[in-house]
């Protein structure tokens, strides 16, 4: 979600420097990427090792607030992101939002959408391991297997934009997209390798698929940082 359909990592990282500050600590660009896609848990570590004197909890739900606070002024759309969405629901793929952030912020995010287009949501405050782990992924295609049991890993394609957000969606199984944006990403040939979501469609994601596959599901990214 973060930073894959949303471009929310700029509120995440403003909220991050004000905590720091707010503690009498110094929070730098290097400290911030290396929050990029990863759980909120792990986040809150770093933080507090940069002096921030709160509890991991305190931590989350003080970031998250903050965020969610930017996201009701304005929702930062990323490129083509919406019309993939919305191309996807015309032609009836069901797709899941898959989140290191938590259910507030993904939930207000869902809400400023014109459609229902999520059939789930997989947020970091539901899985006990976060990105890289691939427990978010494998959850998302559980939930969407519960009405369509014919679903398999085969017929799911992932758009990441991190490190570990990739990592999570290749470990799972499913078909990864990786679209690079705070985090530059290597082209390894274990995920494909897009510049944008602008002018993409089913069409090149169902040319993801394995040949057993078909154009089931598409898990939707996402994670602070994701």
């Amino acid at each position: 979600m973060d930073g894959t359909i949303v471009d929310t990592e700029p509120y995440w990282i403003a909220a991050e420097h004000a905590l720091v500050e707010a503690h009498g600590g110094t929070w730098s660009h290097d400290q911030a990427m290396q929050l990029v896609g990863q759980s909120l848990t792990f986040s809150a570590g770093l933080l507090q090792q940069a002096g921030v004197d709160l509890e991991i909890r305190e931590i989350i739900d003080t970031l998250t607030a903050q965020v969610v606070s930017s996201v009701q002024q304005q929702v930062p759309w990323r490129p083509g992101a919406r019309e993939l969405l919305e191309e996807l629901h015309l032609a009836g793929v069901r797709c899941a939002l898959v989140t290191m952030s938590e259910g507030p912020l993904a939930r207000e995010v869902v809400a400023s959408l014109p459609r229902p287009y999520f059939d789930v949501l997989v947020t970091g405050d539901t899985v006990s391991q976060g990105k890289p782990h691939p427990e978010a992924y494998l959850t998302a295609v559980e939930l969407l297997q519960e009405d369509d049991p014919d679903l398999g890993i085969h017929h799911c394609v992932a758009l990441e934009d991190s490190v570990p957000g990739v990592a999570a969606a290749v470990a799972s199984g499913v078909a990864t997209v990786a679209v690079p944006h705070i985090v530059p990403l290597p082209d390894t040939g274990s995920y494909a390798l897009w510049d944008s979501l602008s002018g993409r469609g089913l069409e090149e994601l169902e040319a993801l698929l394995l040949p057993a596959g078909s154009s089931g599901a598409a898990a939707s990214p996402g994670g602070h940082g994701g």
